[in-house]
């Protein structure tokens, strides 16, 4: 059925949302630290449940602390169409990497309330618990969790730098949901989301139609050694786990730059050891790093060097590495019949777009393992992003917005 071209959200209701949001967990000036499953994100948890019960939707939690809220079809029995991002934030994080997805399902919603419309399917939103990883590693083990690619237990298991464990912080802000963490069937997943890179600012574009991920290897290391003085203790018998974690992670920023010329990146993001003091060798270390790049096999290479480094890196400091844990996203994940209908809306509204390729993880990834997915892109100021000078006028998310309204409506009719 869809909807007449002239129907547009409303975009000072969306940017009102927006604004709401950026009260809640603030950080730096202009930025966030909603951490996931802290005070702050009990608190914008509740926010969004209130608006998803004003605009008439049913809400459900689940036990990984997913919020949906389902707006009813015509055919109510049929598979529903999911929107959705997550509305937690890292330790110095802007007010858009994420939300904007979430509070777009939203004002899609309301638009719909608005024109009266009600599509044929069902249509959930989703704020998807821990997309960032920032508190609890790894990252996106919600959506994870929801397509089977991670267990409820462990991931309830895992801990947080203060000892707080994911499953009681849950029960503490009261977000132990009942609804089973694992997913039912699904017809289709939309995600909207700031670029969170340069090009479409830099290009003047309008939005972005993501054709797929780079392919992204990540890998949580420890290294064990053994404390011994600082003074006396000869170089050829020292078992220094912070100086092996920090060659490591030298190392990898290397590979990064071996592959830079073609878009290849390498990170280190985290070193932490113990008993990391003055005077002490320490006994162990832990650090995280990925690798991705545009070309899947280039991808797999940087891996594997990856992995060698870790190794080599121990044995250079006589001590021993073991990778605890390994992930992979990304690829030509996204299904191609969403991509034209997102393409194709673009160019019947006359927006300014390009396809492009999603260059961080997103809860996206996961769920085009469990159905047919799309990502719309809007554009942010400078690429700026995991950081409080994160920026965008509403403008910038005009595109998106109406885009994934007409869309989501014409898949969910269809």
């Amino acid at each position: 059925m869809g909807l007449p071209l002239h129907a547009r959200v409303d975009l000072g209701r969306f940017w009102t949302t927006i604004e709401r949001s950026a009260q809640i967990g603030q950080g730096r000036p202009g930025g966030l630290a909603r951490l996931t499953l802290t005070d702050d994100d009990r608190e914008m948890r509740d926010q969004f449940r209130d608006w998803c019960h004003e605009a008439g939707l049913e809400v459900t939690v689940d036990r990984m602390g997913n919020i949906f809220g389902r707006r009813t079809g015509r055919e109510d029995d049929l598979p529903p169409i999911l929107i959705g991002s997550h509305l937690d934030t890292q330790v110095n994080g802007g007010r858009f990497d994420g939300i904007a997805g979430v509070l777009a399902g939203l004002e899609l919603v309301r638009s719909l309330n608005d024109l009266g419309h009600v599509t044929r399917r069902p249509i959930v939103i989703v704020d998807w618990t821990n997309e960032e990883g920032a508190r609890f590693s790894p990252p996106m083990v919600a959506s994870g969790c929801f397509v089977g690619r991670y267990e409820e237990a462990w991931c309830h298991d895992l801990t947080a730098d203060d000892g707080a464990r994911f499953g009681d912080e849950l029960q503490r802000i009261g977000y132990l949901g009942d609804a089973p963490s694992k997913g039912g069937p699904v017809d289709a997943y939309f995600e909207l989301h700031i670029e969170q890179g340069p090009i479409l600012d830099a290009e003047g574009r309008q939005m972005g139609v993501v054709t797929g991920g780079y392919p992204s290897h990540g890998m949580r290391v420890r290294f064990e050694g053994e404390t011994a003085h600082t003074g006396p203790t000869p170089m050829d018998l020292r078992h220094n786990a912070l100086i092996a974690g920090a060659r490591f992670l030298t190392a990898v920023d290397d590979i990064g730059w071996d592959f830079a010329v073609h878009d290849g990146k390498a990170t280190g993001s985290r070193l932490t050891a113990w008993p990391n003091k003055a005077g002490i060798l320490s006994e162990t270390a832990e650090c995280v790093a990925d690798v991705r790049h545009p070309d899947l096999i280039t991808a797999r290479v940087m891996a594997e060097k990856m992995r060698r480094a870790a190794q080599e890196a121990a044995a250079r400091a006589g001590c021993t590495a073991v990778v605890e844990d390994e992930w992979f996203w990304g690829g030509d994940i996204f299904d191609p019949a969403l991509i034209a209908l997102v393409r194709d809306e673009a160019v019947r509204q006359g927006w300014n777009w390009r396809d492009i390729k999603s260059q961080a993880g997103h809860d996206a990834y996961h769920m085009a393992l469990h159905c047919p997915t799309v990502m719309i892109f809007t554009p942010c100021k400078g690429g700026i992003t995991h950081n409080n000078r994160e920026s965008c006028e509403p403008e910038d998310l005009e595109a998106g917005l109406n885009v994934l309204l007409h869309a989501v409506v014409q898949h969910a009719d269809r």
